[in-house]
């Protein structure tokens, strides 16, 4: 196995650092912003406030994500559970300003250095990419 570190590029969100802490840190959200999650990709999903539980298809049990640590309006880590692959990944997120706030995504998973070699130029991206979407995500309309 070979720890892996992946951090997205640190993308700006036209909402206050109070209003991404509040919905990042409350599972329960994810609930209301089902229409941003592709239903052919997550199933099943269930939520409380700290813990996430959902099936991906091919991928065996159900996924489980558990907040793990949390510093208000600076960062919240999740742990990954049932996963095929241990690891975990958090959000930081700085304020600019009371409408603005910059965030940063950081993956850290123990990938086999086969599976590793396979999806290594993938997995940047594809943060990069999921930095983009919660970049857009309207915090601030989901009564945070």
């Amino acid at each position: 196995m070979s720890e892996t570190k992946y951090e997205s590029k640190i993308v700006s969100c036209a909402s206050s650092v109070g209003a991404v802490y509040r919905v990042c840190s409350d599972l329960r959200f994810l609930e209301r912003a089902r229409e941003f999650i592709p239903e052919d990709k997550i199933r099943e999903m269930e939520t409380d406030e700290e813990f996430l539980r959902f099936k991906v298809d091919g991928l065996g049990p159900k996924i489980g994500v558990r907040i793990i640590a949390k510093e208000e309006n600076d960062y919240i880590k999740y742990g990954i559970e049932n996963a095929p692959v241990d690891g975990n990944f958090w959000i930081q997120m700085k304020s600019v300003d009371e409408h603005q706030t910059r965030i940063r995504l950081t993956l850290k998973v123990d990938l086999p250095l086969m599976f590793k070699m396979m999806v290594d130029k993938k997995i940047q991206p594809a943060i990069d990419q999921a930095a983009d979407m919660i970049s857009k995500f309207p915090f601030e309309q989901m009564g945070a």
